[in-house]
């Protein structure tokens, strides 16, 4: 089945990738919160992919 937190913030992270511009802040705010919930619950390897993700975010506002 999996994490079903890491797989949340997976899917909030891409939804903020291809929101438009003026969604965009909500949708960064609502991915960050989903990867901190995740980040405490994830084994080590999820906790790197969630750094990539976080990353991406950054990179996106």
């Amino acid at each position: 089945m999996g994490n079903q937190l890491f797989q949340e913030a997976r899917r909030f992270v891409e939804m903020a990738k291809s929101a438009n511009p003026n969604d965009l802040d909500p949708a960064v705010a609502k991915a960050k919160n989903a990867l901190s919930s995740a980040f405490a619950n994830s084994t080590i390897a999820e906790q790197a992919q969630l750094q990539k993700m976080q990353q991406e975010l950054d990179q996106i506002q």
